[in-house]
């Protein structure tokens, strides 16, 4: 008996723990789920000018171009008459970056320069400074240097193109450095408020139930799917930074909803785990038309009065696939619809066809998503 009692245990322990290495397989770290408050990049954009082009540069009824040209050059002190000024070295450009949560100044930034003007490409052009504005239109960061394009495009005297990527955009690795900082502080703050990326109120309470283990106490607390408030502890007080840290590593099991995404100009399906079809009957049959034509020459009777000439001849085949009808039961999951879809033949764009039509006929227990 003691045997057989250590035998239970033992099997009792390692169903545990096949359950408990089956659960954390499938648990996500916070910090990939969420946000945090006040912790996010902010855009910039700005208008400048590249020059240094082989003849690629806008042309001259590009009258921005010419003006903004202009205008710098007589901030230089070099005065020009802008109906004097034809040069196509120039391009007009808008200038866009990311400024990350926390960035300091002189930190350095990834810009992208993209043509606004006719210009042909930006191979060989160098950005001139350009101040880079947030939505306030303060001022951040500088933009400026070589512009960088992964493509080129070029043209033969018959008209003749050969292009490869996009030529009239380029970037400019760390090509723009941070001058002014956008303050975040938890230095004072008694509450934090954490937003999950894809709100669900099933992951809200589990994270919330797992913040509250780890600080052995009711400090979070879900406001709706998407929200949750963490009253700070006071032993984290003007010192959030290891709290962060700690909440950031903390292992979720989030839920997920049932969900089928269709893609119907590549043919790519992709079908989420808890997708469950009633009971239903899937009737698929392929039905292939063939058109071919093959010339005959008639010729008249001999002695006759006609003339010779080719007549088309058209033939036209058909068939039609002879598949069964198949029964799909009830509560079938994922692998099972994967299974018998493919039992009947069933390629990506026939299956988007047959995932519509058990929709359709409310058999699909999941949302049908065409992007």
């Amino acid at each position: 008996m003691e045997r057989k009692g250590k035998k239970h245990v033992l099997i009792s322990l390692a169903v545990v723990l096949i359950t408990l290495v089956a659960t954390s397989a499938f648990s996500v770290r916070l910090k990939d789920i969420c946000t945090w408050e006040n912790v996010r990049p902010n855009q910039l954009i700005g208008y400048g000018l590249v020059v240094g082009l082989n003849g690629s540069g806008d042309k001259k009824r590009t009258q921005f171009t010419i003006n903004s040209l202009t205008n710098m050059l007589n901030r230089m002190g070099v005065h020009v008459n802008p109906t004097d000024v034809n040069v196509k070295n120039v391009a007009a450009v808008v200038v866009t970056a990311e400024l990350p949560p926390f960035a300091r100044v002189g930190t350095k930034l990834d810009v992208t320069v993209s043509s606004i003007g006719d210009a042909t490409t930006l191979e060989g052009g160098t950005l001139l400074l350009t101040p880079l504005a947030g939505p306030d239109k303060k001022i951040y960061a500088v933009a400026q240097g070589p512009v960088s394009v992964g493509g080129f495009s070029v043209s033969g005297g018959t008209g003749s193109k050969e292009r490869k990527n996009y030529p009239t955009v380029g970037r400019i690795p760390e090509g723009a450095t941070v001058e002014n900082e956008i303050p975040i502080t938890y230095a004072h703050k008694d509450v934090l408020d954490i937003f999950l990326n894809s709100p669900d109120f099933t992951t809200a309470t589990r994270a919330v139930d797992a913040i509250n283990n780890m600080l052995h106490g009711k400090f979070a607390r879900a406001i709706d799917a998407a929200t949750i408030r963490l009253s700070i502890p006071d032993v984290y007080k003007n010192n959030v930074v290891p709290l962060l840290s700690n909440l950031e590593s903390l292992n979720i099991n989030p839920d997920t909803v049932a969900k089928v995404v269709i893609d119907e100009r590549t043919g790519t399906v992709v079908i989420g785990e808890n997708v469950q079809i009633s009971k239903v009957a899937v009737s698929y049959g392929s039905f292939n038309i063939q058109i071919s034509e093959q010339p005959i020459v008639s010729q008249p009777a001999p002695f006759g009065e006609g003339e010779t000439a080719v007549v088309p001849s058209t033939q036209i085949n058909t068939r039609e696939g002879n598949k069964p009808l198949r029964i799909v039961e009830k509560g079938v999951k994922i692998s099972d619809v994967v299974k018998g879809l493919n039992a009947i033949g069933a390629r990506p764009r026939d299956l988007i066809i047959i995932l519509q039509a058990i929709k359709a006929a409310g058999a699909l227990q999941a949302q049908l998503e065409l992007i």
